[in-house]
């Protein structure tokens, strides 16, 4: 079966953190939310999405059935998708699911097309604003667990470690020496080949993808999850790390979202609530202006490939943009544009080809090519962003 999981004004809403990517690759619970569609489903999903992203993300043919990729799917949600007919689409609350249609039908003909409304009642889950992600995390990770792990048997972890609760699930080369896992308050998830280092303490609800790393005396609460290929240490609480990053030495991360190809120096902290308590707001890439969240604890919203060095503090709702390099002491502005080089005493460009010579780097690292289509993508990026550079 395939399926073309469709982009609506979430995309935008999104911003900084969906530059690169369709809404349906973003990363919250244990998997992305088109893996969960993948699975839910068994399908292979392809993206109608941005132009400058269909080249990575291309859209599959032929297919007929559309999906949302804001949306996260559960059982009832699928259930309601699957019945949909060719003619009809799916709305909640005025948002669209899903459609089934004649393929090549974007989501802008179906504005204009004449399909069939059906109504969909239960409760939906869509990620709109990047706070979203961590806000959802929970949630999302107690569904994830369930669908990666029924009917299926966990490995083994070694007898040096401490469990508190039975919820935890070690997928194949996972190990763990002389940690502490607490699932009683939600499930613990460790990928294949993950690793947790001695002395770490962890809590669920977690989860640990493939290939990652846990390094020594790490401090992990609830609501958190590490993307694959990926290290982390320090202490860290409600974040969400996509994948191929770095966090992996001491300092604090929370209620945050953390991209791909990022980096955090040691020693680096974000604040996540305000001095005087009061409601964080967040850069807002549409209206140019700070955006109420409605949350009193919010932290850091960093997008693919930016950095930071050592001994960086960010404040309460900072907004890092596509390969913003930050470093310098005090606190730097809490919007910090996109291709953005400096911190408190000020920011200049970060020039495209500096840029690429330290992703090569990066993707070497990985063993990973830093290729044309990942450059015209960030080409693409650095060049519509400049009105937010008023260096």
């Amino acid at each position: 079966m395939k399926i073309n999981l469709f982009d609506d004004n979430a995309w935008q809403s999104l911003l900084p953190l969906s530059f690169t990517r369709p809404v349906a690759d973003l990363r919250v619970g244990i998997l992305t939310i088109t893996q969960k569609w993948e699975k839910y489903l068994n399908a292979e999903a392809g993206f109608l999405t941005s132009g400058y992203l269909a080249a990575k993300f291309p859209a599959l043919s032929p297919a007929n059935l559309y999906i949302n990729g804001s949306v996260c799917p559960d059982e009832r949600l699928v259930e309601a998708v699957l019945k949909l007919n060719t003619g009809e689409y799916l709305q909640a609350n005025g948002i669209t699911i899903a459609y089934r249609a004649d393929a090549g039908l974007s989501y802008a003909d179906l504005l204009r097309a004449d399909l069939k409304l059906i109504s969909y009642a239960g409760d939906i889950s869509r990620i709109f604003h990047p706070e979203d992600i961590f806000r959802g995390n929970d949630a999302q990770l107690k569904l994830d667990f369930a669908l990666l792990t029924k009917g299926r048997t966990s490995g083994s972890l070694s007898a040096t470690n401490v469990f508190l609760g039975d919820q935890i699930f070690a997928e194949e080369g996972a190990e763990a020496e002389c940690a502490t896992f607490n699932s009683l308050n939600g499930p613990i998830y460790l990928g294949k080949k993950a690793q947790v280092w001695e002395g770490c303490h962890i809590r669920g609800s977690f989860a640990l993808c493939d290939h990652s790393q846990v390094k020594m005396g790490a401090k992990i609460y609830g609501q958190t999850t590490i993307g694959p290929y990926s290290r982390v240490g320090g202490e860290i609480n409600n974040a969400v790390i996509w994948g191929y990053s770095s966090k992996g030495h001491e300092g604090y991360l929370g209620n945050a979202v953390m991209g791909q190809w990022c980096n955090i120096g040691a020693d680096s902290n974000n604040s996540n609530l305000k001095n005087n308590y009061a409601e964080v707001k967040l850069w807002n890439y549409e209206t140019e202006s700070f955006r109420p969240t409605g949350l009193q604890f919010c932290g850091l919203i960093m997008a693919d490939h930016a950095k930071c060095a050592i001994n960086t503090m960010f404040n309460t709702g900072t907004v890092a943009g596509v390969s913003a390099n930050i470093f310098g002491s005090g606190f730097p502005r809490n919007f910090i544009p996109d291709f953005a080089w400096g911190g408190s005493h000020g920011f200049e460009t970060y020039s495209l080809h500096k840029m690429f010579e330290t992703a090569e780097k990066v993707f070497a690292r990985r063993n990973l090519p830093f290729d044309q289509q990942e450059k015209d993508i960030l080409t693409h990026i650095f060049e519509n962003t400049k009105t937010y550079r008023h260096f």
